[in-house]
């Protein structure tokens, strides 16, 4: 499934999983200089959720998920639990 977005709509879209957790706010993109395909989603964390714990362990502030994780973007965007790191 092709998702459409345009990439200045994306910024500061709330990110939440399949389960309902809110990750947090999309803040930037990563996309491929060969193909210009988007290849992950940089997003702030939600100080309560469990992915934004782990990131404060590892010492980064931003949480990067990658674009296969996406599921929709619509009002929020929806990412799969599964497919996060």
């Amino acid at each position: 499934m092709v998702k459409f977005a345009i990439a200045k709509q994306l910024a500061g879209k709330r990110v939440i999983t399949t389960d309902g957790e809110e990750l947090g706010r999309v803040v930037d993109l990563y996309l491929s200089e060969l193909t210009g395909k988007l290849e992950s989603v940089l997003v702030e964390p939600n100080p309560d959720s469990s992915l934004a714990v782990k990131a404060k362990r590892e010492g980064a502030g931003l949480i990067t998920i990658p674009y296969s994780a996406v599921l929709d973007v619509k009002d929020v965007m929806v990412v799969d639990r599964r497919n996060l790191v």
